[in-house]
């Protein structure tokens, strides 16, 4: 995985002058698109989108000290007027780039080279899982995607499910675990983009195919799944833990994730506040 990710680096850093090819950057990450950007996002502490842009300008820095022309410069890097280049390398260095052939103003953003650290010798629990082929069956919305904080959109649809929901999908669920699940996937192929949207499914695991038209039906192919328990604090713990898969574990693990939902459940205590179990299932292969 490592590999892949300094592949991905090196190729953005090629293309800086050009309009990167979203089919090659997900080629060289070799993992659906949504989940590399939750590992580039875990990994840097930034997104993809916020990496490429503070890269161009920095670039954009040393070309401006080398004497090049604002608007010249404006147009190599892919801005469509001097006035948005010029509002952006301000927001990003706190002065005009007219300023800093005058001034000398030298500010970069260095590229990124991803390595294992290893800290603590902290281990991180998970088993791996072989599951038949089921059905997501439930409730789903496309919300828009969000790596971190709670999601209003999904606290809506939950807020949104009926009884009668709720009772058919207590009556369709039959292979574990037997929990109410949240689902993610068919993510926007936006992969440069903040804006994107996924769908986010809330229901149960079922091999029945006999589903009313309340419910949507997702088909889920048999494989391998990766499953993360944690306890602790919630919404954090559940939070940090998955924030440790994809920075941690899946780039140095023998596994890769495959394009299938992921999901998770929680179980919160009733003699502790804000104290919940929780497991994240991801779907995986071994890697060639």
């Amino acid at each position: 995985m490592l590999k892949e990710l300094n592949q991905v680096i090196d190729y953005i850093e090629d293309h800086l002058t050009e309009k990167c090819s979203l089919e090659e950057i997900s080629a060289y990450a070799g993992v659906p698109d949504h989940h590399f950007r939750k590992i580039f996002f875990y990994l840097s502490g930034m997104t993809l989108n916020e990496y490429i842009k503070n890269r161009k300008l920095s670039e954009a820095n040393k070309d401006l000290l080398h004497g090049e022309k604002v608007t010249d410069v404006a147009f190599k890097y892919g801005y469509q007027t001097v006035e948005g280049f010029s509002r952006a390398f301000k927001k990003w260095s706190g002065v005009l780039p007219s300023d800093v052939p005058k001034k000398g103003i030298h500010k970069s953003f260095p590229k990124l080279s991803f390595i294992i650290t290893v800290k603590g010798g902290t281990s991180m629990e998970f088993r791996l899982e072989e599951k038949p082929a089921f059905h997501l069956v439930g409730v789903s919305k496309r919300v828009p995607m969000q790596f971190e904080g709670i999601n209003q959109e999904i606290v809506e649809l939950a807020e949104s499910i009926t009884e009668e929901q709720k009772k058919e999908m207590h009556a369709l669920q039959n292979i574990e675990p037997f929990e109410i699940v949240n689902a993610s996937y068919d993510a926007d192929a936006h992969f440069l983009k903040e804006e994107g949207y996924l769908t986010h499914l809330i229901g149960v695991l079922t091999t029945k195919n006999e589903v009313s038209d309340q419910l949507e039906k997702i088909p889920v192919e048999a494989c391998t799944w990766a499953i993360f328990p944690n306890k602790g604090p919630f919404p954090s713990t559940l939070q940090q833990t998955m924030a440790k898969i994809y920075a941690e574990w899946l780039p140095s693990s023998d596994y890769e994730v495959i394009h299938l939902p992921s999901f998770s459940f929680t179980k919160l205590d009733p003699h502790q506040k804000d104290e919940a179990y929780s497991e994240i299932w991801i779907p995986v292969r071994k890697r060639d």
